[in-house]
């Protein structure tokens, strides 16, 4: 283990108390269960670095010994691993700025997970500190007094913590660097309230599924249930205070989706009929799937490359009570899998790097390499190519991504239509701020105008020559 002195602590420091915690952020405190916070705490913490080893969040907090765990513990811990990771590299610098040498990887990870407790959660800080030390006991009794002085430095001025931690870039904006730079270069007005967005929460947004369930009929049963929405059009509602949807009212009969606002403008601007033939390329899991058949009952082939995956979609269209044929193929090797007959609509939900949707997914953030997005616009490149020839003169493909990079949207479709003659892009209006030009929506934003991740939106036309 690497030196474990910290600065000097004077002595006569007063020992951390339950008037110190922190009321901002989302509520972390500690679980009321038999599962000790110092297991939930070094558990959070191997998760945390299993998310930095290249594991996504899920799967990382999946793979952790959990046994003995209730509901309350896994609360806590996702909490813990997801909060962390939403604002990695403020804590990086913050533990930087208050070690000589850099600790142990498991140690390190402790006092992240800490230190996000202390600055970002109602759990009292003598609670998080005592068990913090007990979790790094765990880990080598020769750490204990190491983190227990680390935490309280903290403690004594956590307004100079923030600071120390919003003194670089990475820190301040808590995203790669190479992020930072990248989205500054690509939206130059807008750069601050993309990164912003990232790292904000994404409320829970609803589609009502009009074919089953009306928006009243909905909002009628959440109410008996004392469940407060907000509308925000004739099929989309915000639960305020986010619960399980497999508790809510109407979710079993199929009276509604999960799906963000952003997702949801998809299936309009793709403008499906009922007698048109529709593919949904990468289809799972299946919510715009889903959105595109509520809206027409159209001949709707839904493609993942993803077996599993693909079964997501099945289960959710039986859910809603809805059809359509799935096939387990990769969409960019055509002969493959298409059959001859052209498309009227294709929608293309290109995979990408998930940059406009991290603020529901933190681990995005540290999962992904600069060198990700080289390789994911070749893919989309190839998707483009070999799916226009599946489609209709006088057809329309609906490109997509949840990313806030420019080689991935308007620089991929700036090229598109230079390598095809008879493709040309037709307008499209977007809601929310101006930023939302040229089919990039901003993630996050201003509650009057839009809460959404961070979409873009092109659509192609297919012309006679």
């Amino acid at each position: 283990m690497a030196n474990l002195s910290p600065p000097p602590t004077p002595a006569a420091a007063p020992p951390p108390t339950a008037s110190a915690t922190k009321p901002r952020g989302a509520p972390g405190a500690a679980p009321a269960s038999a599962v000790s916070l110092a297991r939930v705490q070094l558990t959070a913490a191997q998760a945390v670095l299993a998310v930095l080893a290249g594991t996504n969040a899920d799967n990382a907090i999946a793979r952790q010994d959990t046994s003995g765990f209730d509901g309350a513990a896994r609360g806590a811990l996702t909490d813990l691993v997801l909060g962390t990771l939403r604002h990695l590299g403020e804590l990086r610098v913050i533990v930087r700025a208050f070690v000589r040498a850099k600790p142990d990887a498991l140690i390190e990870a402790v006092l992240w997970i800490a230190i996000y407790e202390l600055l970002y959660s109602r759990t009292a800080s003598h609670v998080v500190v005592s068990q913090a030390v007990e979790a790094a006991e765990r880990v080598n009794r020769g750490a204990k007094g190491f983190v227990n002085a680390v935490l309280r430095n903290v403690l004594r001025n956590p307004d100079e913590a923030r600071a120390k931690g919003a003194a670089s870039e990475e820190g301040h904006w808590n995203h790669p660097q190479w992020w930072i730079d990248r989205v500054r270069a690509d939206h130059p007005e807008w750069w601050e309230a993309i990164l912003r967005g990232g790292n904000g929460h994404g409320p829970l947004t609803l589609r009502v599924n009009t074919l089953r369930c009306s928006r009243e009929k909905l909002i009628d049963a959440f109410a008996a249930k004392k469940i407060e929405v907000e509308t925000l059009g004739e099929t989309m509602i915000v639960v305020k205070r986010p619960r399980p949807v497999h508790r809510m009212p109407g979710f079993a009969e199929g009276w509604f989706s999960v799906q963000d606002g952003g997702a949801q403008l998809a299936a309009p601007l793709l403008g499906a009929k009922a007698e048109h033939r529709v593919l949904d390329a990468c289809a799972a899991p299946g919510g715009k799937t889903a959105h595109i058949l509520e809206l027409a009952p159209c001949n709707l082939v839904a493609l993942d490359v993803d077996a599993e995956r693909l079964l997501r979609v099945a289960e959710n269209l039986s859910r809603l009570g809805l059809t359509a044929r799935t096939q387990v193929a990769n969409a960019a090797d055509v002969s493959t899998w298409w059959d001859g007959a052209p498309f009227d609509r294709i929608l293309l939900d290109a995979p990408c790097t998930g940059s406009g949707v991290v603020r529901r997914h933190p681990d995005g953030k540290w999962l992904k390499r600069e060198s990700d997005i080289a390789q994911l616009a070749a893919l989309q490149t190839q998707l483009i190519d070999g799916l226009w020839t599946t489609l209709a003169v006088g057809g329309r493909l609906l490109y997509c991504t949840c990313s806030v990079f420019r080689d991935e949207n308007a620089a991929q479709i700036d090229a598109a239509l230079v390598r095809h003659s008879n493709m040309r892009r037709v307008r499209i209006s977007l809601p929310g701020d101006p930023a939302s030009a040229g089919g990039q929506l901003l993630p996050g934003g201003n509650k009057k105008t839009h809460n959404h991740d961070g979409f873009f939106y092109a659509l192609l036309e297919k012309t006679a020559s």
